[in-house]
């Protein structure tokens, strides 16, 4: 067992370098704005971040389609 610490040594180093990849690959600014478009629009399939940009965008893209249920009670 001449190379035990070694070994040890080896085995540490990987798991740090794996650990700062892992924070890297975490903070991910696109994955977090996908995250945030929670509205999708039943005609043309686009996301929207909330409900008064989904009216806004349902009222002037799709002017002739009746508005869905779950955007009557939203103010634009």
């Amino acid at each position: 067992m001449a190379r035990g610490h070694q070994k040890i040594q080896s085995q540490q180093k990987n798991a740090k370098k794996q650990a700062d990849m892992k924070k890297a690959k975490g903070h991910d600014q696109k994955t977090a704005a996908k995250a945030a478009l929670v509205f999708t629009c039943s005609v043309c399939k686009s996301q929207m971040p909330d409900p008064k940009t989904f009216k806004q965008h349902f009222e002037s893209k799709h002017p002739k389609s009746p508005l869905p249920p779950e955007l009557e009670g939203v103010e634009a």
